[in-house]
This record gives structure tokens, C-alpha cells and sequence, in this order.
């Protein structure tokens, strides 16, 4: 059987004007980033499905272009199998198309900078135009802007995460530059979520960024998170991890944990507020906080300072599938990483079906009631 034919752009541009008809068979992230005039958008595995919806003439001349010219000539080869008879592919594709000048149109509403600053995402079928959307119409709150908020936060900026409420109430330090990279030692002395806004800012312009200098409290705790998609929890006390997974609970909301301790992290998402009864709540981790002999901070213990970066980069990971609705999320399971022997490890946590605060049927005694009835007030 012979060769599919191979053209140039040029040359697929004169036959396209002479009334040949040109497909782009990338997929529509991709079409977001522009398309050569008046060429069809059509992905492959649609158009290999279904090829007479959008060509009905097997015996018409019919061009085909991808990002290179590999997937044209693969769905040239199969239009040719059912019984398209007139093919050629655009050598090259459209990235040649496009270095040689030859005419484009708009593939998507958005702005250049969008679609140049998130082409990798609009290249991702499983994110593509659509969910770059979804991320940019997206609310995130990150707790902590200090060894997790900083690695977390920095990320969810970068992939376009549309607004993000950050809350931390203290102010850089030195000691804190071995670890949270949100900060700089030219900001030595600033309030942590200023620091963060300047560094957010800075990366991307696109991003909102909601600073409040707080501390997370039964009185803030509601505001903080009732208009969020997802809680990223960064935080470095009990008081306010118990407080925030009482409030995803009860706003329905998932959070995504995250924890640190010298060479060894955890994370995980609890989304029993949605899933109640199937998924846990970190109180049916930990009902009760441990001694604080059993769980020192970071500024008694001390934590390798790349730990955070890799526990955080884990809780953007979640958020963003959360935010998404992609693959499966970490609820249900608690992942353990321990840096000094290079190894994960993963165990399964079931709902707790006593638990005060997810159990079905739960009754919420309060967020300062649950402070003093698990020890954390």
C-alpha cells in the first residue's frame, strides 16, 4: 500500500485555499494556542471514530495537521482505511506552520499570556483549556505561609490557581530561609503573608493573592474557609489543624494535610465533609493531640530543610487534582515519605465511625467545645 503523502505547510496552504479541506487533529488545549485559518478543529480520536461527521466526501481532498506531523500521519492512515482515498499529512505540523508566518486564527477567548504561560497545561488532555479555566476561576486557602505554605503556595500560583487566601500571623525570620522559600533575607522582619504576596506576585501576575495576618481561631475559622475550594493545611500547631478539619467537616470542604518532623513527612486529603462516613477527618487520625514531648516543632527539633519543599510540593499535587477532578486523590490514605532512606510508604485510614465530628449522624458540639474535648484549647 503506498505512503501516506507528505507536504509542506506552503503547499498545504494552496490546496487548502484550492478547496482542499485542512483538520487539525491536535486535541483542544492544544487548539487553544491557535490553529492555521480556517482549518478544521477535530481531534484525532474523534475524527477517527466518526470521520463523516465533519468529512462526508471520502473522494475529497482532505489535509491533515498535528503538532509535528506524527498523529496527522497516523489518522491519515486510518481516515485511509475507511476508505478515504485523497490524504496528505503537513510535515511538521502546525509548529512549522507556525515558524514559516502562514496564516493563524485564535483558538480560544483567552489573552497571549494565558495561553502562553499555561501551554504545557492546555497540552495535557486531561486539563486543556477547560480545566486551565476551572484553576483560574479557583479559590485555594493556604495556612501557613512558612516550610509548607511556601512550596505549596508557590506552585498553585504557578499552575494558574486564580486567587489564593493565604493566613499566617508571624513575621520572617532568618532561621526560617533554611527551608521557606516564599521568603527572602531582604524580608527579614515583614509579616510572613506580605512576604508571600510579594513572592506570589512576582511569579505570577495573573494570580490574586488574599493575605491575612491571623492566626487561625474558633472565631475565623468559618470565614476562612467558607469561600475556598480546597484547604491546604501548612499549619504548625494542633490547635488549628483540629480547628480547620472541623470546619472542611462542616463547610464541606477537602483539606489537604500535610506535616513535617526532622527526616520524616506525612500527607494526606480528608474530605469528610463531601464523603461522610467513606472518607476520614484528621480527627479519626488523631482524636487526640499527642504530648508535646511526642510531637516537637520544627524550632526544637529541627527538619532537614528540603523536607517541606517535597511534603508541600505533595499537597499542591492534591489540591490540584482536587481542584481538577483528576485521578485519585489521597483520601482514605496517609502517605509517608522518609527522606534518609529515599522510600515511601502508604497506609490505609478508614472513617472512623465514632468519630464526634464525621461520623454520619454527628452532632457538632462547637469549634471551642472540640478544642477543649480533644485537648487542643
Amino acid at each position: 500500500m503506498d505512503e501516506i503523502e507528505e507536504i509542506t505547510p506552503s503547499e498545504a496552504l494552496r490546496r487548502q485555499q484550492a478547496g482542499a479541506s485542512l483538520v487539525d487533529v491536535r486535541e483542544p488545549g492544544e487548539h487553544a494556542l491557535g490553529l492555521p485559518r480556517d482549518a478544521l478543529a477535530v481531534p484525532r480520536a474523534a475524527l477517527e471514530a466518526a470521520p463523516a461527521q465533519w468529512l462526508p466526501d471520502p473522494g475529497a481532498e482532505v489535509l491533515l495537521v498535528c503538532a509535528g506531523g506524527m498523529r496527522s500521519l497516523a489518522a491519515a492512515r486510518a481516515l485511509r482505511a475507511r476508505g478515504y482515498s485523497r490524504l496528505a499529512s503537513v510535515a511538521g505540523g502546525f509548529d512549522r506552520w507556525r515558524r514559516e508566518g502562514l496564516p493563524e486564527m485564535a483558538g480560544a477567548d483567552e489573552d497571549a499570556d494565558f495561553l502562553e504561560r499555561y501551554s504545557r497545561h492546555l497540552r495535557l488532555p486531561q486539563v486543556g483549556i477547560e480545566g486551565q479555566r476551572r484553576l483560574a476561576a479557583a479559590r485555594v486557602l493556604v495556612v501557613g505561609a512558612g516550610g509548607l505554605g511556601s512550596p505549596s503556595a508557590y506552585y498553585l500560583a504557578a499552575a494558574g490557581v486564580g486567587r489564593l487566601v493565604i493566613a499566617d500571623d508571624d513575621v520572617v525570620d532568618r532561621s526560617n530561609l533554611q527551608r521557606q522559600i516564599l521568603h527572602t533575607e531582604a524580608r527579614i522582619g515583614v509579616p510572613k503573608v506580605e512576604s508571600a504576596r510579594a513572592a506570589l506576585g512576582a511569579l505570577n501576575t495573573r494570580v490574586g493573592i488574599e493575605a491575612h495576618r491571623v492566626r487561625v481561631t474558633a472565631d475565623n475559622v468559618e470565614s476562612l474557609v467558607r469561600d475556598v475550594d480546597v484547604v491546604v493545611d501548612g499549619a504548625d500547631n494542633f490547635a488549628a489543624r483540629y480547628l480547620l478539619s472541623d470546619a472542611c467537616v462542616q463547610l464541606g470542604k477537602p483539606l489537604v494535610y500535610g506535616a513535617v518532623h526532622r527526616f520524616e513527612g506525612q500527607v494526606s486529603v480528608f474530605d469528610a465533609g463531601r464523603q461522610r462516613g467513606r472518607a476520614p477527618c484528621y480527627r479519626c487520625l488523631f482524636p487526640e493531640p499527642p504530648a508535646p514531648e511526642d510531637a516537637p516543632n520544627c524550632a526544637e527539633a529541627g527538619v532537614l530543610g528540603v523536607l517541606p519543599g517535597i511534603i508541600g510540593l505533595l499537597q499542591a499535587t492534591e489540591a490540584i487534582k482536587l481542584l481538577l477532578g483528576l485521578g485519585e486523590p489521597l483520601a482514605g490514605r496517609l502517605l509517608h515519605f522518609d527522606a534518609l532512606r529515599m522510600r515511601f510508604r502508604e497506609t490505609r485510614l478508614p472513617a472512623d465511625p465514632a468519630c464526634p465530628v464525621c461520623a454520619p449522624g454527628a452532632v457538632f458540639a462547637g469549634y471551642r467545645e472540640m478544642l477543649v474535648a480533644c485537648g487542643a484549647a
